[in-house]
């Protein structure tokens, strides 16, 4: 390794099946020896790599977004490289990480929510891609909790995904901070809201996750368990659905046939008696921390109208005008 010119190399990173955006994205290192009298490894971001801008990741304001395992790895190669060298164990060395297209591919991520900004995040836990990792989908939901909470807020919205987040926006007047695709891990992301003090979280998404969440299923994954439209046509009677209704509930072929057929005969209170049990189930899942949060449940039609609401607070959700769905151009 010339002192001077330093040494470079790349490699492209294959997701496998991991749905993630970095899948063929180049990652690029390059290490230089610094001169004599600097010590240690230090650490640094090019373009395409993210900077730290606010407090809760884990990682110091200012610094590149490379977190705690991947800086431990990089620092275990160039211990064994100086070794391979021959010089001494504290030999100065500076690395910098460059991603081209980085600050692209960060755009389609929740870095700036997060408050990394510029590029993307080097993250890991072991080196090697596990396909469909949720676990990493569940680390990364923990620390955008985390992140929020670190920041001062108090009141967050975990949302199923994309649309219903989309929609939650026009009803509630929150930080963009606040807003956490939480996906099948509604439970876990919930948890994890009472052990970081946040006092107040909504559950939103539409009728398919919900009617799970309302069975008191908060890992809702499709694999794991499906729609239950008995369980749905039981509740739509108790809003008052036909006999003949209510076995054509049973047969619907999915969530969505269900809302569809409760809105072709006007069942429509069952989608707030929905919300309600998802409020009741979510703190029946927290056990004992229950009482330490409230919940909230929005539960939205596919073009973004609010079929019901519930919460746990006997004064009810602090939210806009639901007439503003229509007036947003958009519902």
């Amino acid at each position: 390794m010339d002192p001077a010119e330093g040494v470079r190399c790349s490699v492209i990173k294959d997701g496998g099946d991991d749905p993630d955006v970095t899948h063929g994205a180049e990652i690029i290192v390059g290490v230089w020896r610094l001169p004599d009298g600097n010590k240690g490894l230090q650490i640094t971001g090019g373009p395409g790599v993210g900077t730290v801008t606010r407090p809760g990741t884990g990682i110091e304001v200012g610094e590149p977004a490379v977190t705690r395992v991947p800086r431990r790895m990089m620092s275990d190669a160039v211990a064994q490289g100086l070794i391979e060298c021959g010089w001494p164990p504290e030999t100065g060395v500076r690395t910098r990480i460059t991603v081209p297209n980085g600050e692209e591919i960060a755009k389609q991520t929740t870095n700036a929510r997060l408050g990394v900004l510029g590029g993307i995040s080097i993250l890991g836990s072991t080196g090697v891609v596990q396909p469909f990792s949720t676990a990493a989908w569940r680390a990364s939901v923990h620390l955008a909790v985390d992140v929020a909470a670190t920041n001062g807020l108090d009141h967050l919205v975990l949302s199923t995904g994309t649309r219903s987040e989309e929609y939650t926006r026009r009803l509630l007047e929150l930080p963009d901070m606040a807003y956490i695709e939480a996906g099948i891990f509604s439970g876990p992301s919930m948890k994890r809201c009472v052990n970081k003090g946040i006092k107040r979280v909504a559950h939103v998404g539409m009728v398919g996750k919900f009617s799970k969440m309302a069975m008191g299923y908060f890992v809702t994954h499709v694999a794991g368990n499906r729609v239950d439209t008995e369980f749905l046509a039981q509740i739509a009677g108790q809003c008052g659905a036909s006999e003949s209704l209510q076995q054509e509930m049973r047969e619907a072929a999915s969530g969505r046939h269900f809302q569809e057929l409760a809105q072709e005969h006007g069942v429509m209170s069952v989608f707030p008696l929905m919300c309600q049990l998802v409020c009741e189930q979510a703190q029946k899942y927290l056990g004992d921390d229950g009482p330490s949060i409230t919940v909230d449940a929005l539960c939205f039609d596919f073009e973004g109208n609010l079929l019901g609401a519930a919460s746990t607070s006997p004064d009810g959700i602090p939210m806009r005008d639901p007439a503003a769905l229509a007036t947003d151009g958009q519902g």
